[in-house]
């Protein structure tokens, strides 16, 4: 039940929006057991002086222009080896298909409770009974 929202420069082409959306939707999949069709994403390009970033890096990490923001909300409860097996699968799988750089992909993880989603039809699906 997670919904991605990933940010990268308008420069992107829809190949490679595509392929970092499939990316980060697969390695869900293979990573954190989200449920097969549990693909949810907002996709935004921007203009460069809307993707904000330390030029002189952060925590020994620099980044270039092609810099692509993912915040993931999901449920909370994984563990912390799930979550670096994510992160490392999505950076991986960014670079290798579509050519960025893995210094370029930033990812931040929300964990919400279940009862804090609504899949339609004004209902808490995963809500207590």
């Amino acid at each position: 039940m997670p919904l991605v929202r990933i940010n990268l420069s308008q420069a992107a082409t829809a190949e490679v929006v595509r392929t970092v959306s499939d990316v980060v939707y697969e390695a869900m999949l293979a990573t954190a057991n989200v449920p097969e069709h549990d693909k949810f994403q907002i996709i935004s390009r921007h203009a460069p002086d809307e993707l904000v970033y330390p030029s002189e890096g952060y925590l020994g990490v620099t980044y270039t222009p092609d810099i692509v923001f993912i915040q993931v909300t999901w449920n909370s409860g994984r563990t912390t080896e799930t979550k670096k097996a994510f992160y490392r699968a999505v950076a991986d799988g960014i670079h290798s298909r579509a050519g960025i750089r893995k210094e370029n992909v930033w990812i931040s993880l929300v964990e919400v409770d279940r009862e804090n989603w609504s899949f339609g039809n004004g209902e808490m699906q995963y809500g207590p009974k």
